[in-house]
């Protein structure tokens, strides 16, 4: 079917003595570079839903990604903004920003808009995965009419900020393989001790982001919490309908073995239809699951498995600081044993130590990571630091080249061309291939005419660029 395009015309004043602008916004596609009215030349993708209509209110979600690709993020919302009636406006934030910087391009975003269309008040909400989930969770906080916050993979950003007198709606979304997963189990006990709306939706795996139903049951826990607060009217068949097809998950989990997540899936119908009908028979089935034989054990199981993944964190944190402040290469080996300890939780049969595995590998490489760049962040860079640390990467990550490229790259810069042949032998027995990505490696220029790395490459990838010296 041929894409039909409606088109609506808007005029925006800039400013009092500025001539109006005719500014044309098409409906069912997202509009990259729109301006954001200030000095930084800030730009923002926008996203009408087809059905959009100047003589209605509409709610509004803030989609975030903190490393530019806005257009990306928001495109993940589209079906379920379709769906559920939502416009869609996403800044161009970039990672060199601070937090300050950040939210202060959001807060002028958010007014262009509506100050441009015919936004709903009080039904403003703010999203975004990974570390643009975490940002999300800071704008209800610090941006007033910002009512609700979905986060994707990410925990609270900061808990000491929240305002009991100023709560917002959390909704949280991970994969129980997720290492975020016990920290926002936590942050949802911690919102419920608080008084805040929340929910956590699970869902299978640990990608970072979910499929298009959990995005569009997000929009739908808005909509639905707007209504049980009257800020807009009851719809009961659109309600019963949502309730039904919570049921319907709900009974697949059941009929799938997993009582756990039925269990807590049922904890989380209760908190988002309490408002609209009696839940007297949900409560009943729920008490009754709880003192199932087969649910009691699988819940001592998975909290053993916490009580295991929390001591091995301790250990992994303290150890990584130890090892990156005294600069002990020699405890490389111990982090190698640890990633195959890791590994055979991944490939056990206990199926809470199988997503134990998964979140504590997640966990150690996010830990690498924040170190990384904490470390370059330095007004003097310890360079040793950095080099453990790519090195370590390497163990975390065997198959990720790019730490075994910043390997070869750092220690070719201070001479120390033994690493620099040994790391680049592996990356080449692991599979790496970009012969011309070796060749231009930043730092290697000494490096890269030695007799050395030519026979490494010419082993491998065939053809070396500087011919072998023979004799």
């Amino acid at each position: 079917m041929k894409k039909l395009h409606y088109t609506i015309i808007l005029f925006i004043f800039l400013g009092p003595l500025a001539i109006g602008q005719k500014l044309v916004l098409k409906k069912g596609e997202i509009i990259e570079g729109l301006a954001v009215n200030d000095s930084t030349k800030s730009t923002f993708s926008l996203y009408l839903p087809t059905n959009f209509r100047t003589d209605t209110e509409w709610p509004l979600l803030m989609v975030f990604d903190v490393e530019g690709k806005e257009k990306q993020a928001l495109s993940m919302f589209v079906l379920a903004a379709e769906k559920e009636g939502y416009i869609l406006a996403a800044p161009k934030m970039v990672d060199s920003l601070s937090l300050t910087n950040n939210m202060l391009l959001t807060g002028k975003t958010m007014e262009e808009v509506v100050n441009m269309l015919p936004i709903k008040q009080g039904r403003v909400y703010a999203a975004g995965s990974s570390a643009g989930g975490r940002f999300a969770t800071l704008v209800p906080i610090f941006i007033k009419g910002v009512k609700g916050a979905i986060s994707i993979g990410a925990s609270l950003a900061n808990r000491e900020l929240l305002n009991i007198k100023s709560p917002f709606h959390f909704i949280g979304m991970v994969g129980k393989d997720n290492y975020e997963y016990t920290s926002m189990l936590t942050d949802t006990k911690l919102l419920d001790k608080m008084k805040f709306p929340n929910q956590m939706l699970l869902f299978d795996g640990g990608n970072d982001w979910p499929s298009f139903d959990y995005l569009e049951k997000g929009l739908q826990l808005f909509t639905l919490d707007a209504m049980g607060r009257k800020l807009i009217p009851k719809d009961s068949a659109y309600v019963e309908q949502a309730y039904q097809e919570d049921l319907t998950k709900l009974n697949q989990l059941k009929k799938i073995g997993d009582l756990l997540w039925a269990e807590q899936y049922m904890t989380e119908m209760m908190s988002i239809y309490g408002a609209h009908k009696n839940l007297d028979s949900l409560r009943l089935v729920q008490k009754e699951l709880r003192k199932d034989k087969q649910f009691r054990s699988m819940k001592r199981n998975e909290n053993s498995a916490f009580l295991k993944e929390s001591l091995l964190k301790e250990d992994y944190q303290y150890y990584m600081e130890e090892d990156i402040y005294t600069h002990n290469f020699n405890n490389l080996g111990w982090w190698n044993h640890q990633r195959g300890e890791i590994k055979k939780f991944m490939t056990g049969t206990d199926p809470f130590e199988k997503e134990m595995g998964h979140r504590l590998l997640g966990f150690v490489n996010a830990l690498a990571e924040d170190y990384i760049d904490l470390v370059r962040s330095d007004e003097v860079v310890d360079e040793d630091a950095l080099a453990f640390l790519y090195m370590l990467k390497t163990i975390l990550e065997p198959e990720n080249f790019e730490y075994y490229l910043k390997t070869i790259s750092l220690s070719a810069k201070n001479e120390d061309f033994g690493t620099s042949l040994f790391y680049l032998e592996e990356a080449l027995k692991k599979g790496f291939k970009d012969r011309e990505k070796l060749y231009t490696l930043e730092g290697t220029a000494l490096l890269r005419i030695t007799p050395e790395f030519n026979e490494l490459v010419s082993k491998y990838l065939k053809d070396a660029l500087y011919e072998i010296d023979e004799n």
